[in-house]
């Protein structure tokens, strides 16, 4: 995966997907755990994240955002949903958003 974000930074000129390949080059003990109200709390309706890590079912979502991140808890996944927004893979967020304009990176 840290290939295939390095190879869409410079194909697509977009700093976004190096900065989440180098977050995920970490050791797994250094990656981000992120939990759901910390989402909650830096984010707006409509939104989209993505977190070079784990996202964690803690807290509540009150608005629709899409996440995008290397793993989730199934608590978080159903939260999302709930939520109306979409659960997506790191890959599959850049073929949606190639450029990476307007998402946000939680670490």
């Amino acid at each position: 995966m840290i290939t295939e974000l390095e190879k869409a930074a410079k194909k697509e000129e977009a700093g976004i997907w190096k900065t989440v390949s180098d977050a995920l080059a970490r050791s797994r003990k250094s990656r981000a755990q992120i939990n759901l109200y910390r989402i909650n709390k830096n984010t707006l309706e409509g939104d989209v994240v993505v977190v070079p890590g784990k996202v964690m079912g803690s807290g509540k979502l009150t608005h629709k955002v899409d996440v995008a991140a290397f793993n989730f808890t199934e608590g978080a996944k159903k939260e999302i949903v709930a939520a109306g927004g979409k659960v997506l893979s790191i890959p599959e967020l850049i073929k949606k958003n190639a450029k990476g304009s307007g998402v946000k990176v939680m670490s």
